[in-house]
């Protein structure tokens, strides 16, 4: 008799960063850009992926910041920018079945129309979470 066991893993290869660019600082339109998760999952492993609210939220709202300032900011599943990405299994997080093989998914996000920010570098930290 001959057996193993192939256990459930998932891992995530690159979470690329996700580069507004230069915006100005008077944010009257919106500001797209996109970021990609690689993720490698065992064949048929059912996953969800989540995505936190970063350091600085405040209420829910995602904020970069510089210094005291802030520039809010949303991460989306979907290219119209329709669905938030959030954390809450089975509500906002990005689902998939594994298939062995590295796959990509797409973080869309968007600085949106807001009141004028003073100058600077803005950023945020935001943490990654695969259950399966």
């Amino acid at each position: 008799t001959v057996t193993a066991t192939v256990s459930k893993l998932c891992t995530i290869a690159t979470a690329t960063e996700l580069n507004f660019g230069s915006v100005s600082g008077l944010l009257r339109t919106n500001s797209d850009q996109t970021s990609l998760l690689r993720l490698t999952c065992t064949h048929r492993t059912a996953y969800q992926v989540g995505l936190d609210n970063g350091q600085n939220a405040s209420g829910g709202v995602r904020r970069m910041t510089s210094g005291t300032g802030f520039v809010a900011y949303e991460l989306y599943r979907d290219s119209q920018r329709t669905q938030r990405w959030g954390n809450t299994l089975d509500t906002d997080t990005a689902a998939g079945s594994g298939s062995g093989s590295e796959q990509t998914l797409t973080v869309y996000g968007r600085v949106p129309v807001q009141s004028a920010a003073r100058a600077g570098d803005y950023s945020d930290v935001v943490t990654v979470t695969v259950t399966y």
